[in-house]
């Protein structure tokens, strides 16, 4: 494998570890259940991504509806956020 082939797979193993951490999080919020086959994809799709081909557009699309995707949860996953805010605000 050439060395832009990996910075690329690696990129893209970036935003698929990024969407894995959020399992645990959108379970608590009761959204992880309609989620659980595409995480269950996304982990076997991540076990075999040294035999995946994928080019610079491919990686941004992806790297773009990773970003999307987090800019969706901002409001469910803000709100225990935005607790945590305030309260650190009155103790200051």
């Amino acid at each position: 494998m050439d060395s832009k082939t990996a910075v690329l797979q690696t990129r893209l193993m970036n935003c698929l570890e990024t969407i894995i951490e959020l399992e645990q999080d959108l379970e608590r919020l009761e959204l992880g259940h309609v989620l659980l086959d595409e995480f269950s994809q996304l982990k076997a799709f991540m076990k075999r991504i040294d035999q995946v081909n994928v080019d610079e557009d491919d990686v941004r699309r992806i790297e773009r509806a990773t970003s999307n995707f987090l800019e969706e949860l901002k409001a469910p996953m803000g709100i225990a956020a935005l607790g945590s805010e305030r309260t650190s605000k009155l103790v200051q």
